[in-house]
């Protein structure tokens, strides 16, 4: 439910596009000084001089993307921008910009989209980026929500998905697969509650699982970590679709191969928990389960050093010669061809 039918409600239709506009967007103020012109014009005017200018975007579709059963709006705002800072952050560049883009439902009143757009200001705030544009138009099927993220880099400073090298080591920030199982606890609490509208779930004992899905956070830090670090990668992509699906897209554009140790894949206690509870392979979750937004990189071994005892960074692989494919090497030491299984936007639509 949306919005609960004692509270205000106010018809989009009463304010108009800008007029909506102008509300939604009155408390978005400029932080960068690459911001020329913001909000209020025909385009954005920015000025990055003489450094290289990064763009991305993503498109969050309800019932695909996000389910507002248990997403609250607020989270979804806040999520949407970090999704999208997540793919700067993987071209080793700061992000500065956003524009928004949202197609909305008459079943949407203001006071929702309020909501939405407060998880926007606190993601742009926190993330310190400005919110410079974007359109709002009408929709048939529910909420759609479109993020453009503009950030720059030094030219030298650029990392790429093609630049891993045999004998680099494969590395990765935080833990994985925790958004995964806190998915799979919010769906198994909205089966009970469609079941049973009064039983109040008790989600104590996964709240940092869920919290990674419905609030995650861009690794920002590894950006300047990296640079006070003085390590490049020589490759990089962030894990959106599935630890397995972005080795083999590493792996693909570097025209190299890999084996990836099973025991080295960093978890969480409350993902190995979960996965027990779930009776699910902690592993495969970890190879496929997607939505972690961590930093997957290969470095040159010689810094190494610089790295190991940094808790931000595991080692959990080696590249190595294209002939000699992608493989998870098991703990049993078994060789398995890596195959990509995690999230694919297409696939039985």
């Amino acid at each position: 439910m949306i919005q609960d039918k004692n509270e205000q409600r106010t018809q989009l239709s009463d304010l108009g596009e800008f007029g909506l506009i102008d509300h939604l967007t009155k408390n978005f103020s400029i932080k960068n000084k690459t911001t020329i012109k913001s909000i209020g014009d025909d385009a954005a005017v920015l000025d990055f001089k003489d450094k290289q200018v990064v763009v991305s975007t993503d498109l969050l579709v309800e019932g695909i993307h996000f389910d507002l059963s248990y997403m609250p709006l607020k989270h979804l705002g806040y999520k949407a921008v970090v999704v999208n800072l997540s793919d700067v952050y993987a071209m080793n560049a700061n992000a500065s910009q956003i524009t928004v883009s949202i197609a909305v439902s008459n079943r949407f009143p203001l006071e929702a989209l309020e909501e939405l757009y407060a998880g926007i200001e606190t993601a742009s705030k926190i993330y310190n980026i400005d919110v410079v544009g974007g359109d709002t138009t009408s929709s048939t099927s529910g909420l759609l929500i479109s993020i453009t993220a503009i950030g720059n880099i030094n030219r030298s400073d650029t990392v790429y998905r093609n630049g891993a090298k045999p004998n680099d080591l494969l590395v990765v920030t935080g833990d994985i697969g925790a958004a995964y199982m806190g998915l799979q606890v919010l769906e198994r609490e909205k089966q009970v509650f469609n079941v049973n509208p009064n039983n109040q779930p008790d989600l104590d004992a996964y709240t940092y699982i869920i919290e990674r899905q419905l609030k995650p956070e861009a690794r920002r830090d590894i950006v300047s970590l990296l640079k006070d670090l003085k390590v490049k990668p020589t490759a990089m992509i962030d894990i959106s679709d599935g630890l397995s699906s972005e080795v083999l897209h590493l792996c693909k554009h570097s025209e190299v191969g890999c084996d990836l140790y099973e025991n080295k894949i960093p978890l969480d206690p409350q993902v190995i928990s979960t996965c027990e509870e779930f009776k699910i392979d902690s592993t495969t979750i970890a190879l496929n389960g997607g939505e972690d937004y961590e930093l997957l990189m290969t470095i040159r071994q010689e810094d190494y050093p610089k790295i190991k005892a940094n808790p931000n960074f595991t080692v959990i692989g080696y590249i190595k010669q294209a002939k000699e494919g992608a493989h998870l090497i098991t703990r049993e030491n078994t060789k398995i061809p890596i195959k990509a299984q995690g999230w694919n936007g297409l696939k039985n639509q």
